[in-house]
């Protein structure tokens, strides 16, 4: 549900600022507001606090991330980590700074030469391994190549799909070289084609200009390698990878030590930084005179005095928490807090997604964690069923565990299959009729009905047609709950007064027609029909008052949507049919493993059908037929200034 929220003011003296704001910012309770909108016109004493400069705060922090990228992190120690973090976010601002440049000073040039050269050898020997790769690729044109003073050899390389270039290729050679060359080709496997090129090494440029425009991969080796047979290059290339790779494990281990000395402290530095730089940022949104600091905000009634007690344990009474009296329009603007029990919160998660509720609204989420589930089972009704979508969704939160709007999907469906279990039992549903086929389980009589859903249409469809009813009335009784919370607003007390009794107008028409439709049919006694017919007379003034004479239509419309509730019947009566028809066909056939896989594939149909329609249209019925009864939404949510997470 919604938690109270109470506004504050927080008040001390400047020199006190920082850490004040270093105990909010770890408390993470407070909602900040921007000081300058309380700030009447021509007031001299209170002021917007200008934002210090962060500018520097967050270059240090970039450069302090840098070294942390160089370096491994298997050597750290959280615990110490988070001492170091503690010491560095107790300095002042100028004092973490001038830490952190005593650690760069140090630091930085040594890593940054350790870590340059490390890339370089890295590079080199990456571009080593591809030369070994190629070499060895057209090795066998070796023998075919001729040795001769002042000539050129170059490699390219030509996926298969494109050796219509070599024409090309071989005409331009022609023309540039007056056709003094050489063009050798072999594949060198099932997707490369290796050329070598013999020229005279005077129209080099010419030849290498002409490559670049085709769509090839020339290699150039490096010119220690030129004119060598290629078993010593290859030798050479080996010693120099050896070489280069020793030169790498030192570097690595004098990386190594680097990082057992420093990166907890540089990992406590960088945290350090980024939540100063946190604080920092959002000074602009406080008020000061000469001496005085301000700070506005809203604070949950649970957390007002926990958050009290710390700054005060800090300060004693120079820094003073106060209760700012709430006035109407603030009322309106208060952030909107959930605070639900842990089964709501996927539920929460999904009107979030929608637009949060104001808050003086109702929270509709405890609503939905009530109904959604109800209805979802109502349609599926299935113990089989209900059983494999609670596995999968199980599994796929395991599976997907990172991924936080897939894992409340999942809760949202491990919830909603324990009623599909439950309505099963009812139906006596287990993969449809197999189940009481097999002698397992039969449909329950309650209510001298037999619960059998393709016998029972007509139980199931009035069922739904009254759960409609109850959903929609509960609606509109929420919409005069939300209306009157807002007539204490003055600018808001002739609209909410309309509301009201539009709201109760067509619950007082939907009752008096349901006591006429009741009576008519013989449902209840007759006498109950004119008191059904005076409450419609009686209603249509309130709602023609309410929403005009529109408002009138509403009525059909609101009919409509519980007619909608019709679709809790009809899907589920779909999926026990294909379910039946499942079964039928799979034991038609002759062959038992050809009538299972039938049956497996048509039953496989329907539960994916039965995963996604049900979920989806329970979803609709909240949020087209309830929730446009009550619901507004469009509020601000609740984010307390302090660490993410």
């Amino acid at each position: 549900m919604l938690q109270k929220m109470i506004k504050i003011q927080v008040v001390g003296p400047k020199k006190d600022l920082h850490r004040v704001v270093d105990i909010l910012y770890r408390e993470g309770t407070v909602h900040l507001e921007d000081v300058s909108d309380s700030i009447a016109a021509g007031e001299t004493m209170l002021r917007r606090m200008e934002m210090e400069k962060t500018v520097d705060l967050l270059n240090l922090q970039g450069r302090i991330g840098g070294m942390l990228l160089m370096l491994s992190d298997k050597w750290r120690v959280p615990v110490k980590e988070q001492e170091l973090y503690n010491t560095y976010m107790n300095l002042s601002q100028d004092a973490l700074m001038g830490e952190a440049k005593k650690i760069l000073d140090e630091l930085e040039a040594p890593l940054k030469t350790l870590a340059t050269e490390k890339s370089d050898i890295e590079f080199t020997i990456a571009n080593l391994i591809r030369y070994e790769k190629i070499i060895e690729k057209i090795r066998p044109l070796e023998s075919q190549l001729p040795v001769l003073e002042g000539f050129e050899i170059t490699v390219i390389l030509i996926a298969r799909e494109f050796r219509e270039v070599l024409e090309i290729i071989r005409s331009a050679l022609v023309k540039i070289t007056r056709n003094q060359f050489e063009l050798i080709s072999a594949d060198v496997d099932e997707e490369t084609i290796a050329t070598v090129m013999v020229f005279h090494k005077r129209y080099s440029d010419d030849v290498h200009a002409f490559i670049h425009t085709q769509n090839v991969n020339e290699v150039r080796l490096p010119a220690e390698y030129l004119g060598k047979p290629f078993d010593e290059i290859l030798r050479l290339i080996d010693e120099k990878k050896r070489g280069l790779e020793e030169k790498r494990i030192k570097i690595e281990q004098d990386l190594n030590e680097i990082a057992i000395r420093w990166g907890n402290q540089l990992e406590g530095m960088q945290r350090a930084l980024k939540d100063r730089y946190a604080e920092l940022s959002v000074f602009n949104k406080f008020g000061q005179t000469d001496y005085a600091f301000v700070i506005l905000g809203w604070i949950p009634k649970k957390f007002l005095h926990k958050t009290a007690k710390a700054l005060k344990g800090e300060f004693g009474e120079r820094v003073l928490v106060n209760e700012i009296p709430l006035t109407p329009e603030m009322l309106e603007k208060a952030p909107t807090f959930y605070d639900n029990p842990r089964i709501v919160k996927p539920f929460e998660y999904v009107l979030k997604l929608i637009g949060p509720a104001k808050y003086l609204e109702v929270d509709p989420s405890p609503l939905i964690t009530l109904f959604f589930p109800i209805f979802f089972g109502l349609m599926v009704g299935d113990i089989a069923y209900g059983l494999i979508i609670l596995v999968f969704a199980v599994l796929m939160k395991r599976r997907f565990h990172q991924h936080e709007a897939f894992q409340q999907l999942m809760n949202i469906l491990i919830i909603s299959s324990f009623p599909a279990i439950l309505f099963g039992f009812l139906y006596g549903e287990f993969f449809g009729d197999f189940g009481e086929h097999m002698g397992w389980l039969h449909p329950i009589e309650f209510m001298g009905i037999t619960w059998n859903r393709m016998e029972a249409i007509v139980p199931l469809l009035i069922l739904s047609i009254a759960i409609g009813v109850f959903h929609v009335l509960l609606g509109l009784f929420l919409g005069i709950v939300n209306a009157w919370a807002l007539m204490s607003c003055e600018h808001h007390t002739a609209a909410c007064r309309r509301h009201i009794c539009e709201k109760a107008g067509m619950m007082a028409v939907l009752v008096g027609i349901i006591l006429v439709i009741g009576a008519v049919a013989g449902m209840i006694p007759g006498v109950l029909m004119q008191p059904g017919i005076l409450l419609v007379i009686v209603a249509l003034p309130l709602i023609i008052y309410g929403g005009g004479f529109f408002g009138a239509f509403e009525i059909i419309s609101m009919i409509g949507n519980i007619l909608s509730y019709a679709r809790i019947m009809a899907i589920g009566l779909a999926s026990v049919i294909l379910a039946v028809v499942a079964n039928k066909l799979g034991g038609m056939t002759d062959v038992a493993l050809i009538g299972l896989l039938i049956a497996a594939m048509l039953h496989g149909l329907n539960l994916i059908l039965a995963m996604f329609s049900p979920f989806l249209h329970s979803l609709r019925l909240h949020l087209v037929e309830f929730h446009s009864k009550f619901f507004e939404g469009g509020g601000k949510l609740y984010k307390p200034f302090g660490k993410e997470g």
